[in-house]
């Protein structure tokens, strides 16, 4: 495991209007699990889905790099990669966004979950024709991928090819073992509750409250600006989202209840042959900031590439350079 302590403050912010001016709202059929003919009008039931797919002639349509995003700001997580990306080498990228984040519906009554996560991965790729991928996820999409590379070798066993196939995976600050997990009591743990509920609603519209919140997901020496964080409040107030801190809240206990499938060890020992995986890890992360040494202790032997940078949980936004000069070395890598 290797730390990079060259920490650089990222400037020259995306605002969340022009991210998500830039992408389109799918319906998805939650029972079907898929997403509907855009051409055709939506079912009453159906739920939209926001997403940004961006292509580029000189690249395989069928070949992209999906970013998962993260709890609770979204595909927003990814704007400054995103950025430096298009500016460097314009790959194929495909940006989900799931039920409950950003210009997604936000359902009261909905089951949210890592296996609903994962479904709507699959409809979306399924739509998209996407074929083949290079997966990158932040925070609890984590487990989302985990589950997707469970029915991915599931489908193999079984003699079926999956319409899907992901090549190759970099974890950025999740969660992959459930002895790993340490999410201080004032964050998720106290967001799940009745008491938190209520403070997510007066976060929607209270500033205030809303930075109280989320303020710590980022590190002292970054020193968070005012204007990221209003981006940050744009990102997840959209669509009466701030609700969505609460209902996803449990992701940890769902992680626990689903430990022996969702274990990152038994995927790589299995996989690690047919798929690359790497992870990422901060200094500061105090969400999850075992996991990386559990990594380590349990995953080297598989060949898989851990690194630590400085800078706290909300390193997409804190380092985007370094993680975007990531991203692209293992692109390139056969």
């Amino acid at each position: 495991m290797t730390t990079i302590n060259n920490y650089r403050s990222a400037s020259n912010i995306v605002s969340a209007k022009e991210w998500f001016d830039t992408g389109v709202r799918l319906p998805y059929d939650p029972v079907a699990k898929t997403i509907l003919d855009t051409n055709l009008p939506a079912a009453a039931k159906s739920l939209y889905v926001f997403n940004r797919y961006m292509t580029h002639p000189m690249h395989n349509r069928n070949n992209i790099i999906s970013f998962l995003p993260g709890y609770p700001f979204g595909s927003y997580d990814w704007s400054k990669i995103d950025a430096l990306l298009e500016a460097q080498e314009p790959l194929n990228r495909l940006f989900v966004e799931y039920i409950g984040q950003g210009e997604s519906d936000k359902p009261e009554d909905y089951p949210y979950s890592t296996f609903e996560r994962a479904n709507q991965v699959e409809a979306i790729w399924k739509y998209h024709n996407v074929t083949s991928t290079f997966a990158v996820t932040f925070d609890y999409s984590s487990l989302v991928v985990m589950e997707l590379l469970r029915r991915q070798q599931e489908k193999i066993e079984k003699g079926i090819q999956p319409s899907t196939l992901i090549t190759k995976v970099l974890l950025i600050n999740g969660g992959y073992f459930t002895d790993g997990h340490s999410h201080p009591i004032l964050t998720t743990p106290l967001l799940k509750t009745r008491f938190g509920k209520r403070s997510t609603m007066k976060a929607q519209t209270s500033d205030y409250t809303f930075n109280r919140m989320i303020k710590g997901m980022w590190s002292r020496k970054y020193k968070v600006s005012e204007a990221e964080l209003a981006e940050a409040r744009d990102a997840i107030r959209r669509r009466n989202g701030a609700l969505f801190l609460h209902y996803a809240a449990g992701f940890v206990d769902e992680h626990k209840a689903n430990g022996e499938r969702l274990n990152l060890l038994p995927i790589v020992e299995k996989m690690h042959k047919d798929v690359s995986f790497y992870i990422i890890g901060s200094d500061k992360d105090q969400f999850e900031p075992r996991q990386v040494k559990l990594a380590k202790e349990r995953l080297n032997k598989y060949g898989v590439g851990i690194e630590v940078l400085s800078g706290g949980h909300m390193i997409p936004m804190e380092q985007p350079k370094l993680l975007a000069d990531r991203i692209l070395e293992i692109t390139r890598q056969p």
